[in-house]
C-alpha cells in the first residue's frame, strides 16, 4: 500500500487514530427496545423528506463496524449514548434494554482494541425536554446531570467521555440558521443562552465527574471554524472578530477561562444591541464555569471549514444546502458580517470550503490562547461526497484521502511545534444519517447501501490502514 501514502507517511507511536460516529446518525431502530422519542422523531416525520431508520443499523450491526474499524488500523471509535434509551422520557427509572445494549457496545469494541470515547450528547434532546425548552430551560440542566451520573457509575468501562458536542452547531441550527428544530431564524436571545446554558451543563457535569474520583478523563467537544476578513480593512477585520466571538471565542472562554473575557463581552454585546437580544446570566453561574475551567481532561475539536466574511450592515437572511447542489449557500448576519467566498478556495457541493491551514491556524491558537484546554483530539474531519456502488471491489474515494491527507498534515505540522494534539477521529466510520442533509451525504470508510445495509471498502480504508501501519 506504499502508493497510498503520497504525503504523509507516518504517525506518531501511540498516536489515536480513530472514527466517529453518533447515535441517532447510525442507530436506526428508534422505536426499538422501549427507546423514546428525541427532538427529531416527530419532525422529521412531519417533514417527509428523510427517516432515521434504518440509518446504518448500528444498533444491530455495531458488531460488524467494529470489527471492520479493527481490520483497517483503528484504534478507536467515537459513540455516544442516545439518551433516550437510557431515559425514554429524559429522566425516570432507566430503560435495562437500553442500558445493556451500550454495555454490549463498549464490550465489542475493548474486546476488538478499538477504545471507545462516549459523548453523552450528540444533537439528540428527549423529545419532551426539547418540547419543555431544551437547553434554554434550566431545569433541564438538572436532567442533564442526572443522567449523565447514572451513565459515570454504570459505565465503568468507559474511561473517556464527552459531555457535549459541538454546542455551536445546536445553538447556530437551532435558533439562527432554523435547519434543525426547532427552526428558529436568527432568534439571538436565544442562541446566546442556549450557548451559555450548555456550557454551564457541561461545567456541571465535569464538576460531578471529578468529585465521583472515577478513573478516567472527561472533556467536550466544539466545532471551529476560524473566520478571516475577506479582505484586510478595518471593517472586515472587525466583522471576523464579531463573528468568531459568537461562534468561537465566547465558548471557549467560557469552557478553558470560566469567564467571558472583557474584549469577548464588548464584541457580544456589540451583536445583543444591533439585533436587539439578550443574555441572562444568573447567580452563580461563573463560578460554575471557573470551577470547571480548570478540569477538562481533553479538548476535542472538530474541523470542517474556515470562513470569510466582509462587513455587512443590511438585513439577516440565510439560505442553507441540504442537498448538494452547490452555489446555494449564502449567510448574512445584520450588524456582524456577510459569508463571501474566497478566490482560489475550493469548496464541496455542500458550499463548505476546503481549507486545512485553518486547522493548523486555530490548533496553535487553542494552544496559546487556551492551555487549560490540556491535551487535544480532533475528534471529526473529514469530507462529505456524492457516492454510488456500482459493484467494484473497492470504491474509489480519492478526493476524501487528499481532504484528509492535507488535514492531518496539517495536525501532525502544529504538534511539531508543541501543540499538545494526540489523535484523529475521521468523520465518519461508516456511512450515517446526515441530520438536514439526509442520506445523500457520504463521508464513512465504509459505504453503506442502506436498503441491504452491507457494508463496502473505500480506498480510504486502506489509506487509513496503511498510516496505522506506520505507527
Amino acid at each position: 500500500m506504499s502508493d497510498l501514502l503520497n504525503r504523509v507517511t507516518t504517525l506518531p507511536r501511540g498516536f489515536v487514530w480513530g472514527g466517529a460516529t453518533a447515535a441517532y446518525q447510525v442507530e436506526g431502530a428508534t422505536k426499538a427496545d422501549g427507546k423514546g422519542k428525541t427532538m427529531w422523531d416527530d419532525y422529521l416525520e412531519e417533514q417527509g423528506r428523510f427517516s432515521p431508520d434504518p440509518a446504518s443499523d448500528f444498533y444491530h450491526l455495531y458488531p460488524t463496524d467494529i470489527k471492520l474499524a479493527q481490520d483497517y488500523g483503528l484504534n478507536a471509535v467515537r459513540v455516544s449514548i442516545a439518551w433516550t434509551r437510557i431515559f425514554p422520557q429524559g429522566y425516570g427509572e432507566p430503560n435495562e434494554k437500553g442500558v445493556a445494549y451500550y454495555h454490549r457496545l463498549f464490550k465489542e469494541c475493548i474486546d476488538h482494541g478499538v477504545t471507545p470515547y462516549v459523548s453523552l450528547h450528540h444533537f439528540d434532546s428527549p423529545k419532551n425536554l426539547f418540547d419543555a425548552g431544551d437547553w434554554l430551560n434550566r431545569k433541564n440542566i438538572d436532567h442533564f446531570v442526572d443522567y449523565a451520573r447514572f451513565c459515570f457509575t454504570e459505565f465503568t468501562e468507559v474511561k473517556n467521555w464527552f459531555t457535549v458536542n459541538e454546542l455551536i452547531s445546536l445553538a447556530l441550527s437551532q435558533y439562527v440558521a432554523g435547519n434543525f428544530p426547532p427552526n428558529h431564524h436568527f432568534d439571538i436571545s436565544s442562541a446566546i443562552q442556549a450557548e451559555h446554558n450548555e456550557l454551564l451543563a457541561h461545567a456541571r457535569v465535569v464538576n460531578l465527574y471529578k468529585s465521583l474520583n472515577l478513573d478516567g478523563r472527561i472533556g467536550l467537544i466544539h466545532v471551529l471554524q476560524p473566520i478571516y476578513p475577506i479582505t484586510n480593512t478595518k471593517e472586515n477585520q472587525h466583522a471576523a472578530d464579531l463573528y468568531d466571538a459568537f461562534i468561537n471565542r465566547f465558548l471557549l472562554d467560557g469552557t478553558f477561562l470560566g469567564e467571558y473575557s472583557d474584549e469577548t463581552m464588548a464584541l457580544i454585546n456589540e451583536i445583543l444591541s444591533k439585533n436587539d437580544a439578550h443574555l441572562d446570566i444568573q447567580r452563580d453561574d461563573m463560578e460554575i464555569l471557573k470551577a470547571a475551567s480548570t478540569r477538562n481532561d481533553y479538548f476535542g475539536l472538530n474541523y470542517y471549514q474556515s470562513q470569510f466574511i466582509q462587513a455587512y450592515d443590511g438585513p439577516s437572511g440565510n439560505e442553507f444546502n441540504g442537498t448538494g447542489e452547490k452555489g446555494t449557500t449564502s449567510f448574512s448576519f445584520h450588524g456582524v458580517g456577510q459569508l463571501v467566498p474566497k478566490a482560489g478556495v475550493p469548496t464541496t457541493d455542500w458550499d463548505w470550503n476546503i481549507y486545512p491551514e485553518g486547522l493548523y491556524d486555530i490548533l496553535k491558537r487553542v494552544a496559546r490562547e487556551y492551555p487549560n484546554s490540556h491535551t487535544i483530539y480532533i475528534t471529526e474531519n473529514g469530507l462529505g461526497l456524492k457516492e454510488e456502488y456500482n459493484g467494484e471491489d473497492i470504491i474509489q474515494d480519492d478526493k476524501r484521502i487528499d481532504y484528509i491527507d492535507q488535514h492531518v498534515d496539517a495536525v501532525l505540522r502544529a504538534r511539531s511545534e508543541g501543540v499538545d494534539v494526540q489523535g484523529y477521529f475521521v468523520w465518519s466510520l461508516q456511512d450515517q444519517f446526515s441530520w438536514a442533509n439526509g442520506y445523500n451525504k457520504r463521508y464513512g470508510l465504509f459505504y453503506v447501501d442502506f436498503d441491504t445495509q452491507k457494508r463496502h471498502v473505500k480506498k480510504s480504508a486502506q489509506w487509513f490502514k496503511a498510516l496505522a501501519d506506520t505507527m
